[in-house]
């Protein structure tokens, strides 16, 4: 009895102190639209958030403002939340925003959303002879320094440099080596390409063309690669600390249209693949490897789009149709 007395006090104490802290949004900062407001529901948010750190954003803002975006995970304790926003940019949109674990010195989930002003394609990816090429984050010195090595594999983005062209600091973010994940070179460069280029395709395609038509309003993203014991496939050395590498990498999709929501979920083991894989219909080897969100949940031990109604969390995430995510 004692024992669930102190668990109930600790939840009221860390649910005081996340309603305490968290100032409310405003769209001037990029923060929330009025469409997030109205989905937000008082028994859903992300509000659980002891022992979570929070720093400043570019703009200066701290990043328990962005919590409750409708792509944001649940922060889990230990995480430190890292929220980038592209200052070069009207409004000074959020770019890309990390759940990172200081014990593995690697992200647990990056998230981001494709937009009709995040989507564009404006710049060219960084220059390869730029150095460093993967600095430290600047906003936590708790990520690994500059150019870190990966042992021999490469430093696989997770938010993808294709993913942000529409502005040159959006690019160049994307090199923070808190973006980064050990990958072998075949899977970085060829395989999971394919589901990069799956999701950059949906994300341009929330923007109305010259016939009228637009996939999406919004695409929500959240790409990680599973990093706690039993999911990992050993560890390289990064600033004298132990990595792991990943076993299996995954997205959870959400998308939105006319207020409609529905997701989807991949899983994908991190491994070297047979060419005649890369040979075929991208679409039909990227679906092979579809989950409901709801499933990935139970892989990963993480909450995805906990910001959407109880409710409508639940109806979205159970299910998924293939045939709702072709363009």
């Amino acid at each position: 009895m004692s024992s669930m007395l102190n668990n109930k006090w600790f939840y009221l104490l860390c649910l005081f102190f996340a309603l305490a802290t968290v100032p409310a949004c405003d769209d001037e900062d990029g923060t929330e639209s009025a469409e997030e407001e109205i989905l937000h529901d008082s028994s859903n948010q992300n509000v659980a958030t002891c022992g979570a750190t929070f720093v400043k954003t570019e703009a200066g803002i701290y990043s328990q403002n962005f919590i409750n975006r409708v792509e944001m995970p649940k922060l889990q304790q230990g995480d430190i939340f890292i929220v980038h926003q592209a200052v070069d940019i009207s409004g000074k949109p959020v770019n890309y925003s990390v759940g990172y674990s200081a014990e593995h010195h690697h992200s647990r989930w990056v998230a981001f959303r494709f937009d009709p002003v995040m989507n564009q394609k404006i710049v060219a990816r960084k220059d390869y002879s730029i150095r460093p090429q993967y600095p430290q984050d600047p906003l936590c010195s708790a990520t690994p320094g500059s150019d870190a090595s990966f042992s021999g594999h490469d430093h696989g983005h997770l938010c993808a440099s294709a993913d942000r062209l529409c502005s040159r600091q959006s690019n160049d973010q994307t090199f923070y080596m808190s973006n980064m994940s050990p990958q072998i070179g075949s899977f970085n460069q060829d395989y999971w390409t394919k589901y990069e280029q799956f999701v950059q395709t949906l994300g341009r395609a929330c923007t109305t063309d010259k016939d009228g038509y637009r996939w999406a309003d919004t695409l929500y993203v959240v790409k990680g690669g599973t990093i706690t014991d039993g999911l990992t496939i050993g560890n390289v050395t990064v600033d004298k600390e132990k990595m792991p590498v990943p076993k299996y990498y995954y997205i959870a999709l959400l998308k939105v249209k006319n207020s409609v929501y529905s997701s989807i979920a991949f899983w994908v083991e991190h491994r070297e693949y047979d060419k005649n894989l890369l040979l075929k219909s991208d679409n039909d080897e990227v679906m092979a490897h579809a989950i409901s969100v709801d499933e990935l949940e139970d892989r990963t031990g993480i909450d995805f789009f906990c910001n959407l109604p109880g409710i409508l969390e639940r109806q979205v995430e159970s299910t998924y149709m293939t045939a709702a995510w072709k363009n």
